[in-house]
């Protein structure tokens, strides 16, 4: 695939207090819209401060929608088994109506056990709840009967159903979002198999694209976007300071905020976490090396799980912008314009 799209994904993992994690990423989304990025993608999370800052991302969603005028708002996931399957659609219809259209809606089964007792689900039960759910939200967003002649969606949600994306780690998931024509969301990084804990990522991908293209119905042009953690910046020492930092952070809570990753090091972590950071110069090799992405129609970065802070996130999407980008092709849409400084608080 040409003309690889960028996009700029956040957690929303500013070590600050929650409203100004959300003050932080408007700045960072409104920021990517004037470098030129095609979508903002926003994850949710609850109950755990250290995996992610957003329990309601159409909420602030709707927000950036007021803050912004082009940039695409997405969710990166909703994570379906544990919402009201009808909430979301007419959520998501609101917030797309808000924003004139610009709303794509991404979906997965989630993956922290504990958060699902909140919600009365066994995780246990989590793959065939999100299956039911997504069959109910596309019936719903469709016009479909809701359990009673008298219940239909209003307003109609039936432009979302070619902007829906699910998420997986497995080549069954992409069989799952292909038949259906909906978008693949590929993660930033997967966990290994034992005792393979340098496997490459495109060895586990590959089978996900692959079954996802096979189950495309025909005509369906297909949607991939590889997420990929990615710090730019402008000196080797700052890349350093930075990647040590998030090392001892996680040392000192190992599979805080995922999955554990078994590393002696900074260096060997990144590497077995899928993390790219340096200056332009040492990431572009390492991106240009990975299969995945160009086989996808959009890359969208994140800080994950580096979080080196805000003014470092807005300098990083100026580098991608002006330097990463152009050398490897990417974002068609990319104004070109000079870096710009947030809006004071």
């Amino acid at each position: 695939m040409t003309g690889v799209k960028l996009g700029f994904f956040t957690r929303l993992l500013e070590r600050a207090p929650a409203a100004d994690r959300y003050w932080f990423a408007a700045e960072q989304a409104r920021h990517a819209e004037q470098l030129g990025f095609e979508t903002v993608w926003v994850a949710q999370h609850h109950f755990h401060a250290d995996e992610g800052g957003l329990p309601s991302p159409f909420v602030f969603l709707s927000h950036l929608a007021a803050r912004t005028t082009r940039i695409r708002l997405a969710t990166g996931v909703i994570t379906l088994p544990l919402e009201n399957v009808v909430r979301v659609a007419e959520d998501a219809i609101v917030a797309d109506l808000l924003s004139g259209g610009r709303l794509e809606l991404g979906l997965g089964s989630g993956s922290t056990p504990a958060s699902f007792a909140a919600f009365g689900v066994d995780p246990a039960d989590r793959a065939q709840v999100y299956s039911d759910g997504v069959e109910q939200l596309v019936a719903a967003l469709g016009g479909r009967e809701l359990s009673h002649p008298e219940n239909r969606l209003y307003p109609e949600g039936a432009s979302l159903l070619d902007r829906v994306w699910q998420a997986t780690f497995s080549a069954f998931g992409g069989t799952r979002a292909g038949a259906p024509g909906h978008g693949l969301l590929l993660s930033r990084t997967q966990p290994r198999p034992e005792g393979e804990p340098d496997l490459p990522l495109d060895v586990l991908q590959q089978p996900i694209v692959d079954a996802y293209l096979a189950a495309l119905p025909e005509g369906i042009a297909p949607r991939i976007l590889a997420s990929r953690t990615l710090v730019v910046t402008d000196t080797e020492a700052e890349a350093e300071q930075y990647l040590q930092a998030a090392w001892e952070r996680y040392s000192a809570r190992p599979g805080t905020g995922g999955f554990f990753v078994p590393a002696d090091d900074a260096r060997t972590w990144a590497r077995r976490t899928d993390t790219h950071i340096g200056t332009a110069g040492q990431v572009i090799a390492a991106l240009a090396a990975d299969p995945i992405i160009p086989q996808s129609t959009e890359v969208a970065f994140q800080v994950h799980s580096i979080d080196p802070g805000h003014e470092a996130t807005l300098r990083s999407l100026d580098l991608i912008a002006h330097e990463v980008a152009p050398a490897l092709g990417w974002g068609s849409t990319l104004t070109g314009a000079s870096p710009v400084a947030a809006t004071a608080r």
